[in-house]
């Protein structure tokens, strides 16, 4: 248990739902079977042969060791893209073929569903009922989507004055970098890969080091579905490498990245100094979730408990700053600490399992460092705040109560399982409080007031704001940030503009029949 100057509330601090420290690790029902670059259809080694450990988060142990990426890799990866793009079949091909290849994939990765979740949970710490019954079946349903949208994409006609035919046309904006991250590295994937795919463009993706292997899995289902070769280009490596060396290449047309605001900068940077290529950033958040005093408190208890530990709390839009109403505070906080208290940690692979471990050792010790600058900052500290087990990453549900809007656990974005609770005492200064960061990704607000849910979600500066429910994420549905939670949106038609070029063709009229 972390001890600091600010007060400990309660005798049942340690009491959570757990047997991280002595229970045996499931092992996984999976075969990792990919771990090189895919580039132009192929599975290749680095080019300087080196590898880099991909790791379990449950233990630390070391899993697997993936093929190394630098600008070396980058630079194949990038012209097996680039003879694909202006070269190969891809964006010749009628879109709908390019739909059906996508159908394809997506029914091919709803075969292979059982192995792609335990993946996803061995190499990324979630727990397994989560990958399989949320996070793949949503996977499945956005290639669905995109596979929708590939022959709908058209140009329009347009009047001017004068005798002249006016046309837009749509066209693929050619080679597309992409950067995912490592919390959701199957739905990144899809946010990414899909609109890009439908669109006619070609990619190289680069994984995140920390959990590369399920995005090397589904490329190889990818061909398997008849996507040609150079089109879907799949390299693994570190940021300052091969991440800056796809955001620098001149022959990269659009880059799109999400992460941390503070690498979403250099990203930004590197890409404006290279060939200025237009570039589409989802970066961190710090979302305020606003309980008014009219709603059924049970129910804000479980939705705010909810939007800030999902997925271990390792979510940019997670409901970090808990807003409630002075008249129910006291009673929101104890039964808060009571449900964070039954959360249910472990093997993310046993059933009833709600949080797994962080993601590595970095993200572990940067929550725990958190948890003293909130102890320090006199928070105080109602249940929680230390490691749980001897192995592993596991991290402790944790609570605050008597938060103030300058602390840092009030203003950084954590990125695991403390949850901030604040006090209010009118909509005005709530809104005025809930803006005053540099953060605008979302926004929870709970109330049973139709006027009160109206003020709310057209004051508050955020790119979603949900109302009664949170982290809703159909494939339909925009997702993007103001202010520094980044550039366009994600998801949703708007995902289309990222991956177009719109041209005007003008050519004159004689004798026109009519205008």
């Amino acid at each position: 248990m972390i001890l600091g100057r600010g007060s400990v509330r309660g005798n049942g601090i340690k009491k959570f739902s757990t047997a991280a420290a002595t229970e045996e690790l499931i092992i996984p029902p999976v075969q990792i079977s990919y771990t090189k670059h895919l580039i132009n259809g192929q599975f290749v080694d680095a080019a300087s042969g080196k590898t880099f450990p991909a790791h379990d988060p449950r233990s630390g142990e070391v899993i697997a060791h993936v093929a190394e990426g630098d600008a070396e890799d980058i630079n194949r990866a990038v012209s097996a893209a680039r003879k694909a793009f202006d070269e190969g079949p891809w964006p010749k091909m009628s879109p709908y073929e390019r739909s059906r290849i996508l159908l394809r994939f997506a029914d091919l990765v709803e075969k292979h569903s059982d192995e792609l979740a335990a993946l996803e949970t061995w190499n990324n710490g979630k727990p397994y009922e989560q990958a399989a019954k949320s996070e793949l079946p949503l996977f499945v349903r956005l290639f669905h989507y995109y596979a929708g949208w590939a022959d709908k994409i058209h140009g329009l006609t347009v009047p001017a004055d004068g005798d002249h035919h006016v046309q837009t046309l749509h066209e693929p904006i050619g080679v597309a970098g992409q950067i995912i991250p490592w919390n959701f590295p199957l739905i990144m994937f899809a946010w990414k890969v899909g609109p890009a795919l439908a669109c006619g463009n070609t990619i190289v993706l680069k994984t995140a080091e920390q959990t590369p292997l399920t995005a090397l899995y589904v490329a190889k289902l990818f061909h398997e579905a008849g996507l040609p070769p150079g089109v879907l280009n799949v390299v693994s490596g570190y940021g300052p490498t091969a991440g800056a060396a796809l955001a620098s290449h001149m022959d990269v047309d659009k880059l799109a990245f999400t992460g941390s605001t503070d690498t979403g900068k250099i990203v930004l940077e590197l890409a404006a100094r290279s060939n200025l290529k237009p570039v589409t950033l989802e970066l961190g958040g710090k979302s305020p979730f606003i309980v008014c005093e009219d709603g059924d408190i049970d129910k804000a208890v479980e939705l705010a408990h909810f939007a800030l530990f999902f997925n271990q709390g390792q979510c940019c839009c997670a409901g970090s700053r808990t807003f409630v109403h002075e008249r129910v505070y006291d009673e929101f906080l104890e039964k808060s600490k009571k449900r964070a208290l039954r959360r249910v940690v472990g093997d993310p692979f046993k059933k009833g399992v709600e949080q797994g471990p962080q993601i590595d050792e970095e993200q572990f010790q940067k929550v725990l460092r958190y948890i003293r600058s909130g102890i320090d900052s006199n928070a105080t500290l109602e249940c929680g705040g230390g490691r749980l087990g001897n192995k592993g990453y596991f991290v402790e549900p944790t609570v605050f109560s008597d938060v103030k809007d300058d602390m840092l656990i009030a203003q950084d974005e954590i990125f695991g399982p403390v949850q901030s609770i604040l006090k209010f005492k009118d909509i005005d200064e709530v809104i005025k409080r809930a803006n005053a960061t540099r953060y605008g990704l979302a926004a929870g607000v709970f109330t049973k007031n139709i006027n009160t849910a109206n003020t709310l979600t057209r004051a508050l500066r955020a790119g979603t704001v949900w109302v009664n429910c949170f982290d809703v994420f159909d494939a339909a549905i925009p997702f993007g940030g103001y202010k520094m939670s980044g550039i366009g949106r994600e998801k949703g038609i708007y995902s289309l503009n990222n991956y177009l070029q719109v041209k005007a063709v003008v050519t004159p009229l004689k004798n026109p029949a009519w205008l």
